[in-house]
């Protein structure tokens, strides 16, 4: 298991408002892999948003459906940076018409 293969898995994590997934919305931060552990950092487009509890569990049942062996899959909120639409991909932008 790497990072790319976690990533590859929470790219599968779509945000049902915006349409796009939550890696290339650039909303995760960090993943790290030890072993049989994830940890990953990631925000929302706002602290007030009204779908983080949807986006981190749908976040944590997408990497546990990718690798079955896991012990355990940490998920932090963290709010710094804060999230802009300069973080979303090139893609991202250019699907949502934005920069």
């Amino acid at each position: 298991m790497t990072i790319d293969a976690v990533l590859e898995a929470l790219r599968r994590v779509i945000d049902p408002e915006m349409g796009v997934n939550i890696v290339d919305l650039g909303l995760v931060y960090d993943v790290s892999v030890d072993d049989r552990f994830v940890d990953i950092e990631m925000t929302m487009t706002t602290p007030a948003c009204p779908l983080y509890k949807y986006l981190t569990q749908q976040a944590e049942l997408e990497v546990r459906r990718a690798f079955p062996q896991l012990q355990a899959v940490t998920i932090v909120l963290v709010w710094k940076p804060e999230w802009n639409p300069m973080m979303m991909s090139w893609n991202a932008r250019a699907l949502l018409g934005s920069y």
